[in-house]
C-alpha cells in the first residue's frame, strides 16, 4: 500500500495499486481500498454511462460486466479487481455505428427515461454472451433483478429479443 499524505487534510489515505482493463484499455492506478467500482469508472475514468441508482445492489443500473461476467458496480470495490476485464456500455457502440441491443433499444422503445438502459444492456449483453437465442422467458427472468421505473418491461424484453435474432442473422449469413 502507498500513502497520500496532505496535511491540510489530515492523515495520510492508504491507496493500492490496480491493473484494470476497461472498453479495451489498460489502466493502473492507485485507489483507495474502499473506492468502489462505480465511483472508479465514473471519477476516475469519466465513464459516466455506467448510471449509480440505489446504492445498494437492488436496481442494477449499475451493472457492468467484470470478466464476461455482470457485477453491480456500487457493490464492488476497484481495488477487488486487479488484473480484471471490464466492460461498460460505452463499450458496446457509438452514435453512428450502435451495437444491435442499442439499435433495437432504439427501435422497439425499449427505453423511456433511459436511467436503466445501460445496466439493462450489459444484463442483456451477458444473456445474449451465454445464450444467443433466449426465449422471452429466457430473458425475463435474466433481467429480473433490473429495475425499470418507465417502460414496464414488454418493450425491453421485445429489443433483447430481437437483438438477439439480429445477431444471430448476421454471423449466420
Amino acid at each position: 500500500m502507498n500513502k497520500i499524505a496532505n496535511v491540510a487534510e489530515g492523515p495520510a489515505i492508504e491507496t493500492v495499486q490496480i491493473n484494470v482493463e476497461v472498453n479495451g484499455v489498460a489502466y493502473t492506478r492507485y485507489v483507495e481500498p474502499r473506492l468502489l467500482l462505480s465511483d472508479f469508472l465514473r471519477q476516475e475514468l469519466g465513464l459516466t454511462g455506467t448510471h449509480v441508482g440505489c446504492e445498494h445492489g437492488v436496481c442494477g443500473s449499475c451493472n457492468v460486466m467484470v470478466d464476461g461476467s455482470t457485477v453491480r458496480s456500487c457493490l464492488v470495490f476497484a481495488s477487488q479487481l486487479d488484473n480484471a476485464k471490464i466492460e461498460t456500455v460505452e463499450s458496446l457502440g457509438r452514435v453512428n455505428a450502435l451495437h444491435p441491443l442499442q439499435k433495437a433499444f432504439w427501435e422497439k422503445h425499449g427505453l423511456q427515461c433511459g436511467f436503466c438502459t445501460p445496466g439493462m444492456l450489459m444484463t442483456a449483453k451477458e444473456l445474449l454472451d451465454r445464450n444467443p437465442r433466449p426465449t422471452r422467458d429466457e430473458i425475463r427472468e435474466a433481467i429480473s433483478g433490473n429495475l425499470c421505473r418507465c417502460t414496464g418491461y414488454q418493450t425491453i424484453i421485445e429489443a433483447i429479443y430481437s437483438a438477439a435474432y439480429e445477431m444471430q442473422g448476421a454471423t449466420n449469413g
